[in-house]
Parts: C-alpha cells; structure tokens; sequence
C-alpha cells in the first residue's frame, strides 16, 4: 500500500497507539493534533511525526483526517471553525470519525464534508485499549462505499476487522448495538461470578471450564478472573460507557427499540458512579453485588 498523507486528531489511550500504527505499521506520513500539545509533541518525538498547533493544520494537504476525541461537542470543536478540521481539508480528502458519537452527527458532518468537497466516514471501534495497542480493533463504518474504500486500508493497519455497514450513520448504530451486548454480557458475567463465590466454587476454575462452553465470551476470558480478584482500575471507565449507554438510549428513544436490560445496567453504572468509581472497568459491576 503506498503511504499517504495522513492526520489523526485526539491522542487519547486510542488515538495515541492508533496513529503510531498508521506510521509504524502503514509507512505513512503522519501529522497530529491534541488539545494537550505536550502530549502530541512527544508523539512526534516517539513517531518521527508532525505535530500541529490546530486541527485545520493537521488536516491541511492530507489524504485521510482520522479523529478519535470524547463525544458529540468534542467532535464539532474540532471540525467547525476557522481552526477547524474542514478548514484545512483539501477536496477529495476523506475525514474519518473513530469516536463513538450519535447517528446524527455522523450524517451532520456527511453533509458539512460533502459541502467542503470532501468525504466521510462515521468509523466507531471495539476492542479497547488494548485492540489499539496491539493494531486488532474492529471498526464499523457508514459512508459512500467510494469514500470507504479510500481509507479502509489505512484503518486496516490498526484493526483486524473493517466493515462497511452502511449509510452514513450505520457505523454509529453498529457500535450501540455493540455496547447494548457488552452491557448485558458484564452484568451477566458479575451475577453469575457471584453466585459462584457465594456457592463456595472456586471462581477461577469455573471461569477456566465454562469459558470453553456456551457461556464463554471476550468479558469472561479477559475480565472474569480481574472481577474475582476484585481489581477495576484499569480498561474501559464506567464513565465513557455511561457516555456511550446514552447515545444509545437517545437513539432507542427515537427508533422505538425497547431495551429494558440496558436501561436497568446503565444504573447500575450510576451507582458505580456514586461510589466514585468512574474511571473503574466496566467489569466493576461486580462491586455492587460484593459489597457488604
């Protein structure tokens, strides 16, 4: 694959490692922007990268705008403006959003793109810190398939998987499906933990046997034993996924899907919030049912 020019905004524990790749892995030439500019200096440093003073420097002469940032106002702070992304991008470029952001905002910004001359695609991921780390991400993507088959393979350098769902918008939609599941999975996961714990097993050993039955899945082999060993401080924060469960909610609220266990599982995520658990796993779940 030949190297392109390429920009990635937001160096967050995802778009940190996720841009290292694009250089490391992809051979492509790659400029950055993040709010905190220290941290995007010492990606350049680290990546032999540029680091930009703005988000529309970043993008100006770029192939792909890649943006990993935190929810639907972060992504429209560095878009819109003078300073913006569009007001750098050059026509044909495609901008690509990793963030998990809504359905509408991902056809807001097809529509600001394709004004400006430029592409889309909503390209929300799964997998977590450690997908990115270690370049196997899933990304689901909306968008023109002509625009899609621009980046895909820039994205594949840090995903295992990258599919093309739909409309702009559709990628967006994949991803809540993806969080509604993973709700239900760790709330799950934690009652029958407990349950095991309070049944006088071993947790550990019945983690070993019914991961390899009907029952397994990513949340028991890589946070069943971590929820035994009642350790939370690191993965994927309770906060982002209440952020994410939302979204979800939001769109749910519009669609006409019911969705009574993502709803009783978001509080629950309240309740971790309460007790100051916001930056815990999402897997700390278990806490609640534990505590005395």
């Amino acid at each position: 694959m030949p190297g392109k020019k390429i920009a990635f905004v937001g160096l967050g524990v995802m778009g940190y490692p996720m841009a290292g790749h694009l250089v490391v892995k992809g051979g492509h030439a790659v400029s950055v922007y993040n709010r905190n500019a220290a941290k995007a200096k010492a990606w350049a440093t680290e990546f032999k990268g540029k680091a930009a003073k703005t988000p529309r420097t970043a993008a100006e002469g770029q192939d792909i705008v890649c943006m990993c940032v935190g929810n639907d106002d972060d992504v429209r702070s560095v878009v819109y403006g003078e300073k913006g992304i569009l007001a750098g991008m050059k026509k044909g470029a495609v901008l690509v959003d990793h963030t998990t952001a809504s359905a509408d905002l991902a056809r807001e910004l097809k529509a600001a793109c394709k004004k400006a001359g430029a592409g889309f695609v909503d390209a929300p991921v799964s997998g977590g810190q450690a997908g990115a780390q270690n370049g196997v991400l899933t990304v689901m993507c909306g968008g023109d398939k002509k625009d899609f088959e621009k980046v895909k393979d820039a994205i594949g350098v840090y995903a295992r998987a990258v599919t093309l769902m739909g409309e702009a918008g559709a990628g967006q939609l994949t991803k809540m499906v993806n969080q509604i599941c993973i709700a239900g999975l760790v709330q799950g996961l934690a009652e029958g933990l407990n349950f095991a714990k309070r049944a006088g097993l071993n947790g550990d050993t019945v983690v070993d046997v019914i991961s390899k039955g009907a029952a397994g899945s990513w949340q028991m082999e890589n946070r069943g034993k971590t929820m035994i060993a009642d350790k939370f401080d690191f993965g994927f924060a309770v906060d982002w996924m209440r952020k994410d469960l939302g979204i979800v909610m939001a769109e749910a609220n519009r669609n006409g899907a019911r969705l009574p266990m993502t709803a009783v599982v978001d509080q629950f995520y309240k309740n971790i919030q309460a007790l100051g658990g916001g930056r815990w796993d999402t897997s700390s779940l278990m806490r609640l049912l534990t505590r005395d």
